[in-house]
């Protein structure tokens, strides 16, 4: 996929879930559970065990119905081998000039992750067209993304940190792309329990939060997408 027919898929499904998990099987199960909730996109993290071959299984599996991604991505050679996996975007919880040029030059989509407005800025200046704010929920979650999006009315901003089902149409209705998703939407205990009905509810319920606060929003630019 072209970046810019990446960034169209993300916004229009608007939740990016963020799985984390402890053993390869765990991080395949949570994929299947968000996908059955009704979420086609996932980025697995450089933190799950043995990260490389879980993106490579899940390209294999899935590649053709869902947008498949890396987070937590710090190096350079880190986002050359998820790509090389399989991975259609990167995500890092931090600006690293060295990931956005890997990713450019590999023809796929990089998101840096930005908390002031200064760190916003140079996301921008080196090329960022998505940019992940990240720790949101830590620093006033939709009234703080509110605030960095007055003086950056244009910026495609995706909150993450403390986003669930019960705030998602605050942070949609402040201006956000997409939601960064985590904990709150995969489970830890219900996936070492296997209980992944209860993963799937839940990507379920964000769902119809997305798609509700989107409606609302109808009337002014399209939500979702880039100015």
């Amino acid at each position: 996929m072209t970046i810019d027919e990446v960034i169209r898929r993300i916004g229009d499904i608007g939740i990016v879930p963020v799985v984390r998990a402890a053993t390869v099987d765990e991080a395949t199960r949570a994929v299947e559970a968000i996908c059955a909730g009704g979420i086609p996109i996932v980025e697995i993290t450089m933190t799950v065990p043995d990260a490389i071959t879980v993106i490579r299984q899940v390209a294999s599996q899935y590649g053709r119905d869902v947008l498949i991604g890396a987070g937590t991505v710090i190096t350079a050679n880190q986002a050359e081998l998820c790509i090389g996996a399989g991975a259609e975007f990167i995500v890092s919880p931090g600006l690293s000039v060295p990931v956005l040029s890997a990713a450019q030059a590999c023809g796929k989509l990089a998101i840096p992750g930005a908390l002031t407005p200064t760190e916003l800025m140079n996301a921008q200046q080196n090329g960022a067209q998505l940019i992940k704010i990240f720790p949101c929920g830590n620093v006033g979650g939709a009234k703080y993304l509110k605030s960095l999006k007055a003086p950056f009315p244009d910026a495609a901003l995706i909150p993450t940190g403390g986003v669930n089902a019960s705030n998602a149409g605050e942070f949609i209705a402040a201006g956000a792309f997409a939601l960064g998703v985590g904990a709150d939407l995969v489970d830890a205990a219900a996936l070492r329990e296997g209980n992944l009905a209860k993963i799937t509810q839940s990507a379920r319920e964000l769902v119809g939060a997305v798609l509700s606060a989107r409606e609302s929003a109808l009337g002014k630019n399209r939500p979702g997408a880039l100015a």
